[in-house]
């Protein structure tokens, strides 16, 4: 499994008893662990109207983070293109590649990431925007193209730029589109596993060499939970259960500390149901057990990068998290300078 890359995706979630600032500040305190131990990029979620969720300002805390870091490449997971105009786009990001160059990754969606009443008040109730993914990936391409240089309309900055554009998917229509336009293909299989292998195989059969790519590249998503034991490492779970209960039932609450056991309602068939789709791919246990549940996900998918959540709720559990995830997957010794 050392030929994987493995990276960081972060969303920014609020723990119980914090405020925002207190998550911006860790979202920069995980990015500089990772990077200590070899982690690949750190990359950003894009959701709007979440009172629990701090990266709305998608951009924004891209350049923050990247300006607290050095070496680890920093991108969106993702940009929603509807809620943004290609122009805009090209500028934000051509701006960031300059300030720190050969480290900005553009991940980008066509889904909202909120409900339609925020999408209306985002896009100013242009709510058929998110048809126009393909042609406003085209648009951004050519914003950054030297070629466009002899155009009415330019991205100033962003024209002449080298921006690596990924395009981010949870079905089978984004696995064509990123086939076809010859580009990285990131799965989001840690929320919505059901058309992965699909969507995967679709992806590299069809696959289209471009200027940006010569063959395909596969970024596959799990939420990862490490701890010395399997029993800890499902203790520490139970913080994501519980945000999974609150995604199920629209009662989204803050980041909450693991409980010794789960309240009854977890017990019910429809919600059993629902929790195991969503945690199709999440792998919680010791660094042995992660090795193996990895190393089939790995061979199964093919993929060239894991990008993983956790979403421990304390903060040095979390880190050895990532610390034993770096060993696990075999490119990082056991270094006992490394602290959580």
């Amino acid at each position: 499994m050392n030929k994987v890359k493995i990276s960081l995706l972060e969303l920014g979630a609020i723990r119980e008893g914090e405020e925002t600032s207190h998550a911006l500040k860790n979202i920069v305190d995980n990015a500089l662990f990772v990077e200590s131990l070899g982690y690949h990029r750190v990359w950003l979620a894009e959701h709007h109207n979440m009172a629990t969720v701090s990266t709305a300002a998608t951009a924004v805390l891209i350049g923050h983070v990247a300006d607290k870091t050095k070496t680890i490449r920093v991108g969106s997971g993702g940009i929603m293109m509807p809620n943004h105009t290609p122009l805009a786009i090209a500028e934000q990001f051509g701006t960031l590649n300059i300030l720190y160059p050969d480290r900005i990754d553009l991940g980008l969606g066509r889904a909202p990431g909120t409900d339609q009443q925020t999408a209306a008040a985002l896009r100013r109730n242009n709510l058929s925007s998110q048809y126009d993914f393909p042609q406003d990936i085209r648009s951004l391409q050519q914003f950054f193209s030297a070629e466009n240089s002899g155009a009415k309309v330019r991205a100033f900055p962003g024209e002449g730029q080298h921006v690596p554009i990924w395009i981010l998917g949870s079905s089978t229509d984004s696995a064509y589109l990123a086939a076809d336009y010859g580009l990285p293909y990131a799965f989001a299989s840690h929320f919505a596993p059901t058309e992965l292998f699909n969507a995967l195989a679709i992806y590299k059969q069809r696959f289209k060499p471009s200027d940006s790519l010569s063959k395909p590249y596969i970024m596959v998503a799990a939420n990862v939970i490490v701890a010395d034991t399997d029993e800890e490492a499902l203790f520490l779970k139970t913080t994501l259960d519980q945000m999974a209960l609150g995604f199920i039932t629209g009662n989204r609450g803050k980041l909450q500390p693991p409980v010794k056991q789960l309240p009854e309602v977890f017990h019910h068939p429809d919600v059993q149901q629902a929790l195991s789709r969503l945690s199709t791919f999440t792998f919680a246990g010791s660094k042995k057990t992660i090795q193996n549940k990895l190393g089939e996900f790995i061979s199964k998918t093919g993929a060239d990068e894991l990008i993983t959540t956790n979403y421990i709720f304390d903060k040095a559990a979390k880190k050895r998290s990532f610390e034993l995830l770096a060993e696990a997957m075999g490119f990082r010794e056991m270094d006992e300078t490394v602290s959580c």
